[in-house]
């Protein structure tokens, strides 16, 4: 398997073009590249309780569900699928059903003849997952690729015969222990994973097939997608791709992780269906994920068409590494990506405009408490300051501003358009605005202190900024990058969700030491999505992570009343990753990114991880939230809250 930088994994690395992938029937939905992206969501209610799983379908398809998951974990839920079918069709609903099994084969076999699509993942569907190092010969490896494909085929001829759709779903937390001694846990890994199954599908001229590669990780997702993509290129056959970010979370940061993980991948023309897992009633998925696909309804809207002699990448699209910029002050080489707020707009700036922007003054103390999510910079233009500032917050200025105001004052920078740089001198510290279509570079060169705010009135800005990285790369330009982007749809969701996918792909390929947002929101609301934005590509880590599941029919507590719950301890340990997961399937396995789990086992039991290793077994759910702070004391992590 390739991974070289230069393999295409888009129709254009340049132009936003939906990827031609072949059309796939799931009952009366059509995905592929002639037909709209879908939504799908799934429900949380057990698959046995069928009224309640025939209303929750209900509510999600009045939603705007285009198709809906029910999870079938044994044979009697699979069968009970036919039940709540009939039921739907009875009310005039005839939405796909989607059966979502893990690890037992007969019930996807019962499955796919009651429903349209069945969902299977291969790092458990007949494979062994037991997180133990194994070693494999060629013969013993190969021995098991058959095994394997006998426990499949069956399916795979049921399929083709009942004309039902199957999902080949790679999670990057459930990888077999087989694919784990050959590839690890790596994207490489998750693409042979699904491979190997979908090879058995086309050794059985059966196409109704749709792929996906999720993980909590953004940049392993993206990677995985993408690499999956490079791959069915090759071969000639690229199938439909369902897009997801795993086990999200909830709110703001669930959101914002899912939006830069789908976003980065919509926004090089890779996805046919898409899935906004959240930890929240599924209907609630449903508008987020459609307010995400506005930003992509007319993909040529406002393009400038990139003209460049290079189809060939200045980094890998497989490998997370960041460009290597010069340092400037506090921008730039190891440093992490700042962030600045704009203050431009506000007459009389006072300490309390700070509060928005992580800074608090206490007037009884005369003090500033600085929040972990506080930004570097603001920006007032032509405003002027009338008190001292925290030390570590620095301005920029307009350069009129700056140079009658400011210029003599350490911590004061001017900014100015790139036909204006004259004005300094080659040691000169100043921040410059450089339009990504703009592709004259040859004045920073002359002006290596110069930091690069990096703009666009255009909408594709992923690959415009992607233009410019060739661009520096060619001539040796190593001015820190800035990247901005703004936002003027009113409602905050959508301004979170779209400022999300415009910049993630961007900051997954390693470019930009900082961001700026800009929009009709609240100081704070734009600085709490530009710190979850770089939480969420994990390059700028300022909170605790929670890897959480949404709910579905094996949850077997409330995952929303837990993680608050469990939130409520913990928020302060900035940089430590929790999975809460509702069951075993979503256990060990899919918090393999987290650094403790708290996986439910049973009614009113929990166990608790120390990463994939089971610390603590059936704590009983009223105890196991101080147990989990317990575990996390115990191996050194814990710190206690400051007092506010």
């Amino acid at each position: 398997m390739s991974s070289n930088k230069n393999v295409i994994y888009c129709a254009d690395l340049f132009k936003r073009t939906r990827i031609a992938t072949r059309e796939v029937t799931i009952g009366t939905v059509k995905l592929g590249v002639e037909h709209p992206i879908c939504v799908q969501s799934m429900t949380t209610a057990d698959t046995m309780n069928t009224q309640a799983a025939v209303d929750e379908s209900v509510r999600m398809i009045k939603n705007g569900c285009e198709m809906v998951r029910l999870t079938a974990p044994s044979k009697k839920e699979a069968e009970n699928l036919a039940v709540i079918k009939a039921l739907l069709v009875e009310q005039g609903y005839h939405t796909p059903l989607v059966a979502d099994i893990h690890f037992t084969p007969n019930a996807a076999e019962i499955a796919a003849k009651h429903v349209e699509k069945v969902r299977v993942n291969p790092g458990n569907y007949a494979d062994k997952k037991k997180f133990e190092e194994h070693s494999y010969t060629e013969e013993s490896y190969e021995k098991e690729l058959i095994r394997i494909e006998e426990k499949f085929t069956p399916l795979v001829l049921l399929c083709k015969e009942n004309n039902t759709a199957m999902r080949i779903g790679t999670n990057h937390g459930s990888l077999s222990d087989r694919i784990l001694s050959r590839f690890g846990d790596t994207p490489e890994g998750m693409v042979e994973s699904a491979l190997e199954f979908l090879r058995i599908c086309q050794k059985h001229d059966y196409h109704n097939v749709v792929l996906s590669m999720k993980a909590s990780n953004t940049l392993v997702m993206v990677q995985a997608y993408r690499l999956l993509v490079a791959e069915m290129l090759k071969d000639g056959r690229v199938y439909p791709l369902h897009l997801g970010v795993t086990e999200a979370g909830e709110g703001e940061d669930g959101r914002i992780k899912s939006a830069v993980g789908i976003g980065a991948l919509l926004e090089d023309g890779i996805g046919d269906t898409i899935r906004v897992s959240l930890t929240e009633k599924p209907e609630a998925e449903i508008p987020v994920a459609r307010k995400l696909l506005d930003k992509y309804l007319a993909l040529n809207t406002n393009e400038y068409k990139i003209t460049t002699s290079s189809n060939q990448l200045p980094y890998s699209p497989y490998h997370y590494k960041r460009r290597e910029s010069a340092t400037i002050h506090k921008i730039g080489g190891g440093n992490v990506p700042v962030v600045i707020a704009d203050f431009s707009q506000i007459d009389q700036l006072k300490p309390a405009h700070l509060f928005g922007v992580g800074y608090n003054y206490s007037i009884p103390l005369d003090k500033w408490n600085i929040s972990d999510a506080a930004t570097d910079f603001i920006y007032i233009g032509s405003q002027h300051i009338g008190f001292e500032l925290p030390g570590t917050l620095e301005v920029i200025c307009d350069f009129d501003n700056w140079k009658e105001n400011y210029r003599n004052k350490p911590g004061f920078y001017p900014i100015v358009s790139s036909e204006d740089c004259g004005h300094f001198s080659s040691e000169s510290v100043f921040f410059v605005r450089h339009q990504a279509e703009n592709t004259s570079v040859d004045y920073l060169k002359s002006f290596p202190n110069a930091i690069v705010v990096l703009e666009s009135q255009y909408s594709n800005k992923t690959q415009l900024f992607r233009n410019v990285y060739l661009i520096f790369t060619e001539n040796n330009i190593s001015n820190p990058v800035i990247l901005t982007e703004h936002i003027l749809n009113e409602d905050p969701e959508t301004f979170q969700l779209w400022a999300s996918a415009s910049l993630g792909a961007t900051l997954i390929d390693g470019f930009g030491d900082g961001i700026w947002l800009h929009g009709k929101q609240s100081t704070q609301h734009i600085n709490a999505t530009s710190f979850g934005v770089l939480q969420a590509t994990r390059t700028r880590i300022s909170k605790t992570e929670y890897i959480s599941c949404p709910s579905c029919g094996r949850t077997l507590f409330d995952l929303q009343e837990t993680t608050a719950k469990i939130r409520a301890k913990t928020s302060h340990l900035k940089g430590l990753k929790i999975g809460i997961m509702g069951c075993i399937v979503n256990g060990p396995g899919e918090m393999a990114d987290a650094d403790y789990g708290y996986v439910g086992t049973g009614p009113g039991k929990i166990h608790l991880y120390k990463e994939k290793v089971v610390m603590r077994k059936n704590v009983d759910e009223a105890n196991a939230v101080e147990a989990l702070i317990d575990l996390i004391r115990e191996h050194g992590d814990w710190i206690e809250a400051e007092e506010k």
